[in-house]
């Protein structure tokens, strides 16, 4: 079916193009009663304006978007993205704003992408996810000229406003808890080495080794995936000397760790402790229900709506908020190191 166009509305209403125009921008020079005529026939009509001409009027596009170059089969099981989305989402749906998400394969696509919506003005920002070292994304941001926030920090990132936690802290603190246990040997499932957080994290383990005098500390990289995360696991217990705790940086990756230690005749936690970097119902039903990480992601998705919103509004504004560092809620699947690795 054919887009209904402004003179398909003007000759339904019997006027001018100009004062269809005026009526669909809100501006004066049409009578208040063709004005309600006009937006109900478009109303009818399903008329949608067109990108490009939005662009050049410089009307909003009432949209953001969301490019996420990962596996959508990893991402269709991680509840902290659907709990990201939905908070996201609620936030932006406050002032009737949408969120338009692609999901591509690469960086390069997801570049590729930014420069296509921004220049026909598909957006009015774009919220950039999976922070890298050395990002190029940001630079393809700042040309592109349109607001952007990256969930990602600490530190600059160019001219983008950013949203973040403190990923080092939090595993810090975890570290901390497992040593007060008792634990001397500590790995660390981690995501995908070129990621930002993973990086902090992986840092954070062995910066707290040495202070802490650990035998071992241990990262082992993985693309976050419950498969990858159980072969790491099974690696890892193979060992002549293997961990007595183990951190995933992942609630999926730490289940499928919890399902692998079971498989291997290893008892949760009388031998092994496991800790989850998030926290969901995933880690709350298995048994033992997993200690974990624990933040607000339903809100931390509202605030990055929020800034957003902010910076949609005052272009030029740049915001870096620094939200809840996530807080470890302990359960039944760690204590202390038991007998038999002293054997």
């Amino acid at each position: 079916m054919r887009r209904p166009t402004i003179t398909d509305i003007a000759e339904r209403v019997g006027v001018s193009k100009g004062a269809v125009s005026f009526a669909l921008n809100g501006r004066p020079g049409v009578g208040e009663a063709t004005r309600a005529r006009i937006l109900q026939v478009a109303k009818e009509m399903n008329w949608r304006p067109h990108s490009a001409a939005r662009a050049l009027s410089g009307a909003r596009a009432e949209a953001v978007g969301l490019v996420i170059a990962r596996p959508a089969s990893t991402l269709g099981v991680e509840p902290f993205f659907a709990q990201l989305l939905s908070g996201l989402q609620a936030g932006l749906s406050a002032q009737s704003v949408a969120l338009h998400l692609l999901i591509v394969e690469d960086v390069e696509a997801e570049m590729e992408v930014y420069r296509e919506w921004a220049s026909a003005h598909r957006v009015d920002g774009f919220v950039m996810v999976d922070l890298k070292v050395r990002d190029p994304r940001i630079e393809v941001l700042e040309e592109a000229g349109t607001p952007a926030v990256v969930l990602g920090g600490p530190g600059k990132h160019g001219s983008l406003s950013s949203v973040w936690a403190d990923d080092r802290g939090a595993m810090l603190s975890v570290v901390d808890y497992l040593a007060a246990l008792g634990h001397r040997r500590i790995a660390h499932v981690a995501g995908l080495p070129a990621f930002r957080h993973t990086q902090r994290r992986m840092r954070a383990l062995h910066d707290r080794a040495g202070r802490l005098d650990l035998e071992e500390a241990v990262s082992v990289p993985t693309d976050f995936s419950d498969s990858e995360g159980a072969a790491a696991t099974r690696a890892l217990l193979s060992r002549p000397r293997r961990p007595t705790a183990i951190v995933y940086d992942s609630d999926v990756m730490a289940l499928a760790g919890l399902g692998v230690a079971g498989e291997m005749g290893v008892k949760v936690p009388d031998e092994l402790s496991i800790v989850a970097f998030d926290d969901s119902v995933l880690t709350r039903i298995a048994h033992p229900a997993i200690s974990a990480l624990s933040r607000d992601t339903f809100a931390f998705g509202k605030q990055l709506a929020e800034v957003m919103l902010e910076i949609i509004a005052e272009p030029g504004l740049r915001r870096d908020v620094k939200t809840a560092t996530p807080r470890l809620v302990v359960r039944e699947s760690t204590a202390p190191p038991g007998t038999w690795q002293e054997n």
